[in-house]
């Protein structure tokens, strides 16, 4: 049984995570309107690996005996700007949510709930990679910024990124 602030932060998160799938959904509808495919691959991949965590998350809280309250979900902007705006946006954005797992994470070892807390380890050490996976790709954007040679194969490069379930025991 979860107590009620963990819930409720568990609960909070499933809906982030959601909303981050929804606004890289958007990222990349966006940027295959603007004709970079391998950028619009990318960023749907990680729309994907965010409706993955959602559904772990979820999960978590019903094998520990709860229902998670699912909240509205806002909509993404219509609108990114340039490609370095994107992957700008992509970095503040995994900076957010690695702000709220740590939170989560301390709201668990405050009520001394070690399950979600060991839970929250893999996503603890998955923001890292998260960020510096945004740090590395708005680096070589910002590299390859007015010269279209390098763009192109960046964007090249991108396409080749395929969805890996990060929880394929649960079946998701």
């Amino acid at each position: 049984m979860l107590k009620e602030s963990v819930l409720k932060a568990l609960s909070d998160q499933v809906n982030a995570e959601f909303y981050s799938a929804y606004l890289y959904f958007g990222m990349s509808a966006y940027a295959d309107r603007l004709g970079y495919r391998g950028v619009a691959n990318w960023l749907y991949v990680q729309s994907r690996e965010e409706m993955a965590h959602a559904v772990h998350i979820y999960r978590h809280i019903l094998e520990r005996g709860e229902s998670p309250a699912l909240g509205d979900i806002k909509a993404p902007p219509a609108s990114f700007g340039s490609i370095k705006e994107v992957f700008e946006k992509v970095l503040a954005h995994e900076r957010h949510v690695s702000d709220l797992i740590n939170k989560i994470a301390s709201i668990a070892m405050g009520e001394q709930d070690h399950a979600t807390y060991n839970f929250l380890a893999w996503y603890v050490s998955e923001q890292v990679e998260e960020e510096a996976n945004a740090e590395e790709l708005l680096s070589k954007v910002k590299l390859a910024d007015n010269n279209t040679g390098a763009m192109y194969n960046l964007d090249a490069s991108l396409a080749a990124r395929k969805f890996v379930d990060p929880f394929p025991q649960t079946g998701d």
